[in-house]
């Protein structure tokens, strides 16, 4: 029982860890296929065509009877979500991805955890006493973990030689290009970036709204790549005048598009959206600095690339504010764990001609019940009721005086 109650306090770890794996991979397949001449805006429509053909059918099988209907407000809810995420926000990231480099790229994204914060706050999602460790612990790891990243990518230092690639070969010629792609259009690949991170923390927070109205995660996911898709179409056209931009074959561009799509778009929004439900944006941001890491390791190991004392510096830094904001918030959960278990909650008894209903006491924190007693009819002095099922709670009936 210890173990398993220990798993399902580790998966939301486990899986923001593993979707910044997935992230990672993106980005260097990515890179690659932009370098090879694909157009960004077509990599999003097939991006999310793939990811909607992927996930659609687990959709429609598995929440075929508790899919909830579209309301006007939640399919403008689904609407701007698809804008937010696969129009705004992966294109300008293609683009600054395009003008600058991978590692960078991730690097500007680490901004997403305080630009969360900040917006949760805004919104009312999170409260900031300051005068209380956690909220301190969570500020001041937004605060390091932004710095962090700064210093990873203003400040390079000496060369770090690490054990396994202290025998590599350096490749030439993706050196030169990555030195070539730093130097043409930095600035306004980075503006590119602070505006796809923007959006990106945008989406953590509307996200969190529409799951308390929209609770069908696998539907909100199709919805979301399907209607992004749409959207992502409809710019392209306007965008791109050419139509040889829309081929494709089997190639790095199909492989960018179709791993892109199953994994970092539909698993993901999946995956991030179960676990903003469950811990809240704050904490799925918390973890996007893991991916520069990733990336910067990945590099190391399979192209061979240069890792400098400021990217060593900062990645320890990262690591302390995402562990300073990960306690916060851990700390916080267990705060509201206590506060519900001390306010008890006790269902009145209902008394309807001389008949009285006894409920068990329930804790805050558990599922609010709602008894709707209708009485339908009297037999020989008995009250029937009908009531719907609710959970830990017991209905004991007595038997009405006679007259």
């Amino acid at each position: 029982m210890e173990n398993n109650n220990l798993f399902q306090w580790l998966k939301p770890y486990i899986a923001m860890i593993s979707l910044q794996f997935g992230y990672a991979g993106m980005n260097i397949i990515t890179k690659v296929s932009l370098n090879h001449g694909m157009s960004h805006y077509v990599l999003v429509v097939y991006r999310h065509a793939f990811a909607t053909l992927s996930i659609a059918p687990f959709a429609l099988i598995l929440e075929r009877k508790v899919r909830p209907k579209i309301t006007f407000k939640i399919f403008l809810q689904i609407f701007v979500l698809a804008l937010l995420g696969p129009v705004i926000d992966q294109n300008f990231y293609y683009a600054g991805l395009k003008f600058t480099s991978p590692t960078f790229s991730c690097a500007m994204s680490n901004i997403l955890p305080a630009m969360t914060f900040v917006l949760a706050v805004i919104c009312r999602m999170e409260k900031v006493n300051i005068k209380k460790l956690r909220c301190q612990a969570k500020v001041a790891g937004t605060v390091v973990t932004v710095a962090g990243a700064m210093l990873m990518t203003l400040y390079k230092g000496p060369v770090m030689q690490m054990v396994w690639s202290k025998h590599a070969h350096v490749h030439q010629t993706n050196t030169e290009m990555s030195s070539a792609a730093l130097d043409k259009n930095w600035f306004e690949g980075s503006i590119f970036l602070i505006i796809a991170t923007l959006a990106w923390a945008s989406l953590f927070i509307l996200q969190a709204a529409t799951l308390k109205e929209y609770s069908a995660q696998l539907s909100l996911t199709t919805l979301i790549c399907f209607v992004g898709t749409l959207q992502a179409i409809a710019v392209t056209l306007v965008m791109e005048h050419n139509p040889s931009v829309w081929k494709i074959g089997f190639d790095m561009n199909l492989l960018a598009a179709a791993y892109a799509g199953i994994v970092t778009s539909s698993i993901a929004y999946y995956v991030q959206g179960l676990v903003i439900q469950q811990r809240g944006p704050v904490f799925a941001s918390a973890f996007s600095p893991l991916m520069m890491i990733i990336v910067a390791i990945m590099g190391s190991f399979i192209l061979a690339e240069k890792i400098y004392l400021g990217g060593l510096l900062g990645g320890v830094l990262i690591v302390g504010g995402l562990y300073s904001v990960l306690w916060g918030k851990h700390k916080e959960n267990k705060e509201k764990e206590v506060e519900a278990m001390e306010l008890p909650v006790a269902l009145k008894g209902v008394e309807e001609n001389g008949k009285i209903i006894k409920c068990k006491e329930m804790q805050q924190h558990e599922v609010e019940v709602e008894v709707e007693v209708e009485i339908e009819k009297m037999k020989k002095g008995v009250v029937i009721v009908s009531v719907p099922p609710i959970q830990e709670a017991s209905m004991i009936g007595k038997e009405a005086p006679k007259a």
